[in-house]
């Protein structure tokens, strides 16, 4: 049997588990066993054993459960309350004003939760109430808020990331500041496109808030103040080269957890509720990879990436046109798999083809979560569609068709980045030098 036909038969196995509702690491997995028992000489017990330990026992996966938990902390304390209060004020001079608060909210939140839909629920629950009772256009606050929920994957520290940056091998720190400058792209972008519409639109917005002086905005914005000094303090340490990703995420859980408690709102309920909800999606996550690492122990054996990279050489494709088929396979990917799948399904495959066509693999790291932030917003498995649907009680295509024009502002960094490369390169080339 060729390679071709091995590489065939185990993803339509794959294709048949998924399709039967088997948990995402199970199926990867058991495909995985399959595929050595089938198709080598190798023993497959002793290499799943080994790979499930080794890809489990690393430090630097040791960063993930401490930044979901740091994220945790943060997600059950009074900072989601104060956000709205604390951001109000300084945007009473935008056009579009208030609406500016879900882009704004959404950055800074996703910064520590590091998680797409948990930035979508809680700036969903505490932002849109306020925007409705002030008589925002309600359509663009949905998809204002569909869209920037997204860059709680893409801003750092992102679980995402960690997991590409673990899946591929590459630094973690290399792709937190990768993400940075593309983050405050689409901030902009999505800011920017809700001034244009705000500018043509004038009828759709209430009257202009009451001024309010320096100090008043200063105070209201007194509880945001240590977040952003803790968010900056985490991605410091990293840059400076004090702490490792898994030191800095630490230094994160301890910096949330006194906030926590300076802001009154620490208890052993919400403690025991942040441990366990970071413990559970800690494990979905590592058992995913687990699995994921064992399929791509098998495909070395078979021989499959590498055939795979060769055949696609072979093609003769340029590299925008390999991009553009990637772009394409990981958008439909995103209407039935989760990100987090997406990436480990797809990593070994994918980067030996990269590499070979010249792109940089921090680069494609965030080509692939800026891929997965589409993925959130694309039916029928779009997680922020789903999350306010349940918070709004509007269908999941009326959030879909609200969120079209911010869409296409994720669609426009997409294309920037890839015709700009050095839009995702510069800052971690400038900081830690260029690769070798």
């Amino acid at each position: 049997m060729s390679t071709l036909q091995i590489a065939l038969v185990l993803l339509a196995f794959l294709a048949c588990f998924l399709a039967a509702g088997v948990w995402v690491a199970l199926a990867l997995g058991i495909v995985a066993f399959v595929g050595l028992a089938l198709f080598t000489n190798t023993p497959p017990g002793i290499n799943l054993f080994q790979t499930f330990w080794g890809s489990s026992a690393s430090w630097t996966l040791a960063a993930l459960p401490l930044f979901i938990w740091m994220g945790e902390i943060l997600f059950r304390t009074r900072l989601s309350e104060e956000m709205f209060k604390g951001l109000a004020p300084w945007l009473n001079w935008l056009p579009g004003r208030l609406m500016h608060t879900n882009v704004i909210a959404c950055g800074i939140f996703g910064s520590v939760s590091g998680s797409s839909s948990a930035t979508c629920a809680t700036i969903a629950k505490v932002a849109l109430p306020e925007l409705e009772r002030r008589g925002y256009d309600q359509r663009v606050a949905i998809g204002s808020l569909a869209c920037a929920a997204t860059l709680g994957i893409l801003i750092p520290p992102s679980i995402i990331m960690v997991v590409y940056a673990v899946a591929a091998e590459v630094s973690i720190i290399r792709i937190f500041l990768a993400g940075i400058i593309p983050g405050f792209l689409v901030m902009a972008l999505l800011s920017g496109y809700i001034i244009v519409w705000a500018l043509l639109n004038p009828q759709l917005q209430p009257p202009p808030e009451p001024r309010t002086t320096f100090v008043e905005k200063l105070r209201a914005a007194r509880n945001l103040i240590p977040c952003a000094l803790l968010i900056v303090l985490v991605i410091w340490v990293m840059i400076a080269g004090f702490a490792t990703a898994t030191e800095a995420a630490a230094y994160g859980v301890l910096g949330a957890l006194a906030l926590a408690a300076w802001s009154k709102s620490l208890s052993w309920a919400n403690f025991g509720a942040s441990l366990m909800g970071a413990t559970r999606l800690s494990c979905m996550i590592m058992f995913i990879l687990a699995g994921a690492s064992f399929l791509t122990v098998t495909m070395g054996f078979t021989g499959i990436p590498r055939a795979l990279a060769e055949s696609v050489a072979a093609l003769g494709l340029s590299p925008y046109a390999l991009i553009a088929i990637l772009a394409v396979i990981y958008v439909l990917l995103g209407t039935a798999l989760d990100g987090i799948s997406m990436i480990v399904l797809t990593t070994s495959i994918v980067i030996p083809m990269i590499q070979r066509a010249g792109f940089d693999p921090v680069w494609f790291g965030i080509f692939i979560v800026l891929l997965v932030e589409i993925a959130e917003l694309t039916p029928p498995v779009g997680f922020n569609l789903f999350v306010l649907q349940n918070m709004t009680g509007r269908d999941s295509f009326y959030v879909a068709r609200a969120a079209i024009p911010f869409f296409m502002m994720l669609v426009a960094t997409i294309v920037l980045v890839t015709v700009f490369p050095q839009i995702v390169t510069f800052l971690p080339d400038y900081v830690m030098g260029a690769p070798k």
